[in-house]
């Protein structure tokens, strides 16, 4: 049975943000997704019944539109969010600005339910310039709607996710793969549909308002032990690499040098490799996944369901024992 409130969703047409528009579907939301391009989202209407999901066009980096979308709403989701910076696409004018007119807007039109999508180790203080302006953009949020709630996720697996499936094509070809740092680096990787869960939890649970979140599955695992669990399940024995921080930095210079081409994106930033530097789990003492009622899943049990196609003779061939 459909409610009548209706949920604004900033960057439902993302990776994430299908997810979150199937979990507030399912839920009986009414779910408008906010999107640049909205005429690329199109599938996102079959996840809801007629009429239940809408799509409108919105740039965070023009308030009326943002104001067009919060029209009638009840709650907000703020998913918008890039790994690294293109044209006009910013950290500074997505992460930080983008939260605030979002927030401000939300605001002004007397919404309260608002959750904003960050990232563990968001920090004001951080060498990330992402990091850095997702802590900005919390910190504004907070300050238009203090009831919102943050939500601080590891990296996120799933069919569509930029991590698992990155290094899987890239081992295709590559015949090995760089541990930058010597692969030290920890992380501890949850699934898409569990933030989803934990979007939905946080619109819904009163004691979630004005709380922040970091999310995170049952498992932590070195980068190391994440490629290697990578090749295996792909078949694809593959040298790894350790590298060095400064040969990192040699390789994201000339990365970002060769990304100046059109249709041509970065395999690794300056600010990427910051990021790397330091773990991504969950605090200690941080409020998590369970606190919202939340059972994680685990990297186990999904993420081989999709790397198959990445084997050599494809996703129903069987593994060498």
């Amino acid at each position: 049975m459909l409610r009548d409130e209706i949920i604004t969703v900033f960057g439902g047409s993302g990776f994430i943000g299908r997810h979150v528009v199937r979990a507030l579907a399912k839920a009986g939301y009414r779910v408008r997704v906010a999107s640049r391009r909205p005429h690329l989202a199109q599938d996102l209407r079959v996840m809801g019944v007629v009429g239940q999901v809408q799509l409108v066009q919105a740039n965070l980096r023009v308030g009326a539109s943002v104001e067009r979308a919060l029209e009638g709403a009840s709650g907000v989701v703020n998913l918008v969010g890039i790994l690294n910076e293109n044209g006009r696409q910013t950290f500074s004018r997505l992460h930080a600005q983008g939260a605030k007119t979002v927030a401000e807007a939300a605001a002004a039109a007397g919404i309260t339910r608002f959750v904003q999508m960050s990232a563990i180790g968001a920090n004001e203080n951080s060498a990330s310039r992402y990091a850095r302006t997702k802590a900005e953009g919390e910190a504004s949020v907070m300050a238009a709607v203090p009831t919102a709630t943050i939500l601080r996720p590891s990296i996120v697996f799933g069919t569509e996710d930029g991590f698992f499936n990155r290094f899987a094509s890239m081992a295709r070809f590559a015949p090995a793969l760089p541990l930058f740092g010597g692969g030290k680096t920890k992380f501890q990787p949850v699934f898409a549909g569990d933030v989803a869960k934990a979007v939905l939890a946080a619109l819904e649970a009163p004691e979630a308002q004005g709380e922040t979140y970091e999310l995170g599955g049952p498992g932590v695992y070195s980068f190391e032990a994440l490629m290697r669990f990578i090749l295996e399940e792909i078949d694809r024995p593959r040298f790894l690499l350790p590298l060095p921080w400064q040969i990192g930095s040699v390789i994201a210079m000339v990365s970002e040098l060769v990304a100046i081409l059109p249709l041509i994106p970065p395999v690794l930033t300056q600010d990427q490799l910051v990021q790397l530097k330091s773990d991504n789990v969950v605090a200690e003492g941080a409020k998590t996944l369970a606190d919202l009622g939340v059972q994680a899943e685990t990297m186990d049990a999904i993420v081989p369901s999709y790397l198959g196609r990445y084997r050599r003779y494809g996703q129903f061939h069987e593994r060498e024992a």
